[in-house]
């Protein structure tokens, strides 16, 4: 994998990345550190070069093996609404889960705010792939698993926040049971023809609070399959 140019030039410049942050603003995304951070993260880095001019249209691009990179209002929205109303000086999240690990672009971005993420992705190249972009972007407090990311991470919960980028038909157990009392669940629930919605679930003792935030389009999680 050639080396990027992590500042950009032409179509992947600071200036082509403000404006996808004002794209973000007019959005409603109103989180200041989200969007900080966004600023900052090169996406042209966790593209294949072919695409990297259009990494910061507000859109999802292919990524391979029919995955996709979440357009940036959706990895703001999640990213926002798995922080709540938490705010930098109180601190990062402790403990992070990340279902659907992709080429690690929202990896990147809700790293920032975690003390440690555990990321976990079936498709092996995939996740090899993510592995060298968060290494390029100075990325270092990731875990890495090639796993069915509908099981979770038992050994590591629970978890603070965990945020999903792939749609179970239904809200997996095992990640239910592996929020912290206190916790936030963002993850698209539904199917890709039936409409798929964004959900927050929130934990309370052993009640689980739940609502929706807006429609999506993810990709499918696939329960039981793990590519190498």
């Amino acid at each position: 994998m050639n080396t990027p140019n992590l500042a950009g030039i032409g179509m992947t410049s600071q200036r082509t990345r403000e404006r996808m942050i004002a794209s973000l603003l007019d959005k409603g995304i109103k989180n200041w550190a989200v969007l900080d951070v966004m600023r900052t993260i090169p996406r042209h880095v966790f593209l294949d070069e072919a695409l990297a001019t259009r990494a910061y249209e507000d859109t999802a691009l292919p990524i391979g093996f029919n995955q996709t990179i979440s357009q940036p209002y959706v990895v703001a929205r999640m990213t926002e609404a798995a922080l709540g109303p938490r705010v930098p000086e109180q601190g990062k999240v402790p403990r992070v889960l990340e279902i659907g690990t992709g080429c690690g672009y929202q990896t990147a971005v809700i790293a920032q705010f975690a003390e440690r993420v555990w990321t976990v992705e079936r498709i092996q190249p995939l996740l090899e792939r993510a592995r060298k972009h968060l290494s390029l972007v100075g990325v270092r407090n990731v875990r890495f698993k090639h796993d069915d990311g509908s099981l979770g991470w038992a050994d590591n919960a629970p978890f603070d926040i965990i945020i999903a980028a792939a749609a179970p038909q239904h809200v997996p157990a095992e990640l239910l049971n592996q929020l912290a009392e206190g916790g936030r669940l963002v993850i698209p629930v539904g199917t890709e023809r039936g409409g798929q919605e964004l959900l927050l679930i929130e934990r309370t003792g052993n009640e689980f609070s739940s609502r929706v935030l807006e429609a999506v389009n993810f990709v499918p999680l696939y329960v039981g399959q793990v590519q190498y």
